[in-house]
């Protein structure tokens, strides 16, 4: 694995967010909280569990201090979530632009759960919150159409196709 494939995987995962984005504005401040199913019951816990995953391990990583994992009510609504969002993609962003193939071999202790002490590099943290990120959008692409809307399509198939055609 390369900087640059980490970087791809973050860049989709960020595509397919915005994309999210535009469906999640459409929920009634209700539907957002509302527990519906899942691991997190509503969208809005889903996301912030995604979020609060992402910032922790980039911490572990190296990158910017996330603190305590972050609280659903902190976020009662789509745009505070959202604004919070961009803050830790440019903090992601920024962070893989400091690294170098090296660097993603670099082994990183840490606790999960607290009191389970585990290894992994770099890379693969990297890769792991990436793909993490990946399995909650498909639970809130769900959550969404319960409640009566259509997310679209967010698979990296369409993302691949929209940059090529956007001569990216």
């Amino acid at each position: 694995m390369a900087v640059h494939d980490l970087a791809r995987r973050y860049d989709y995962g960020y595509w397919a967010n915005q994309k999210l984005v535009g469906v999640l504005t459409q929920l009634t401040p209700e539907q957002f909280t509302q527990n519906v199913a899942g691991s997190y019951g509503s969208i809005r816990n889903t996301l912030v569990h995604t979020l609060s995953a992402e910032w922790g391990w980039l911490d572990r990583c190296g990158g910017p201090s996330r603190g305590p994992a972050l609280k659903a009510d902190d976020y009662p609504t789509v745009s505070s979530l959202v604004d919070q969002w961009a803050i830790v993609e440019g903090y992601a962003r920024e962070f893989l632009g400091t690294l170098k193939d090296d660097d993603l071999l670099r082994v990183v202790e840490f606790e999960l759960p607290p009191g389970k002490p585990r290894q992994m590099t770099v890379g693969e943290m990297l890769e792991h919150a990436a793909n993490h990120a990946v399995h909650h959008r498909g639970q809130v692409a769900l959550l969404l159409r319960v409640l009566g809307h259509t997310p679209g399509n967010v698979d990296l198939l369409f993302y691949d196709a929209e940059k090529r055609s956007a001569g990216a």
